[in-house]
């Protein structure tokens, strides 16, 4: 029923993880929510890993950090976090890594990459992301927008172009070397 995981698998898994761990330390505060590389890692992850790996790849993040792990925006920990204003995105970001990689395919070219980054990424992680602030401070949605997301919006699209070119070179190094690995 269940495909085990391959060396192979955990290793991708793993350095996705660390990649979005890190790139949580790239912030800039703006309003409410932190701009960060972050988005720019789970697009990569969702744009590289198969549905399976960019699940776990995020659903290890998530769990890193709620037990504490200091690895939200800022080096931020913890329950709390994933239950305040930023934890929409944060869950959108498991959503959205997941959404990246379906809609891409297998072989994706370019476009279709790019496409998949900015309904993955942009759209799904803002959508989660909007309505959960939206919940958490009862601003209304046009506000909620305004603050949330709008701002974001110029920065996503940069972050989604640098994944897709990011990603279409480094998938058909990956794929090259799988079928050299044989």
């Amino acid at each position: 029923m269940f495909k085990k995981l391959t060396v192979r698998d955990l290793t991708m898994i793993s350095l996705f993880t660390a990649l979005i761990c890190i790139s949580s330390y790239i912030r800039i505060d703006l309003t409410a929510v932190p701009i960060t590389a972050q988005t720019l890692a789970v697009m990569l992850a969702g744009s590289v890993l198969n549905t399976k790996q960019a699940a776990l790849s995020l659903f290890t993040y998530l769990l890193l950090g709620a037990i504490g792990a200091p690895i939200f925006a800022g080096g931020t920990a913890g329950l709390p976090i994933i239950l305040g204003k930023t934890g929409g995105y944060l869950i959108g970001f498991l959503v959205g890594a997941v959404v990246i990689s379906l809609i891409k395919g297998k072989k994706s070219g370019l476009i279709r990459l790019g496409l998949a980054n900015i309904i993955g990424g942009i759209v799904v992680i803002n959508l989660f992301g909007s309505i959960w602030l939206n919940y958490i401070t009862g601003m209304g949605m046009v506000k909620t927008f305004l603050v949330g997301v709008l701002p974001y919006i110029p920065g996503d699209l940069i972050k989604a172009a640098a994944a897709t070119v990011i990603a279409g070179r480094l998938n058909k190094y990956l794929r090259y070397n799988n079928s050299q690995s044989v």
